[in-house]
């Protein structure tokens, strides 16, 4: 029976045995950091649309994503929040509030567009609402 890995029909057994006495110690290491100093750094994307930037940074990276910019309700909302740091409970809690608002502005694009789902969401609507006032 080998001394150091008594169980070896376990699989991961021993991963948390001091590090001298792991057998892959000496090819474990922390990849080094790729520093690398620009001379011509790549450019920039243009910003077509509205994109929000955290106050913690300085500027927008080199890309980012542009598939749903603010708008509405929702984006007042997102817009507010990121005049508040990362660190505050509110950028997070009024990010999440906007999505739910979010999810009710496209409901109600959904009803204008369509009158088949307008009778859905009428439903539905109707449905959670008697589910929520039964009486047990």
């Amino acid at each position: 029976m080998d001394t150091q890995n008594p169980h070896p029909n376990i699989p991961g057994w021993g991963s948390d045995i001091p590090k001298e006495n792991r057998p892959a110690v000496p090819m474990e290491r922390t990849p080094p950091r790729l520093d690398v100093p620009w001379e011509d750094p790549p450019p920039r994307q243009p910003m077509r649309v509205e994109v929000l930037r955290s106050i913690e940074r300085p500027d927008h990276s080199r890309t980012f994503g542009t598939r749903l910019p603010p708008k509405g309700m929702s984006g007042m909302i997102r817009r507010a929040a990121f005049r508040y740091s990362e660190n505050d409970l509110r950028h997070w809690l009024m990010l999440m509030r906007a999505d739910r608002v979010n999810v009710v502005e496209g409901m109600a694009g959904d009803v204008r567009r369509s009158p088949a789902k307008t009778a859905l969401v009428v439903g539905g609507i109707g449905l959670a609402a008697w589910w929520l006032l039964r009486r047990d």
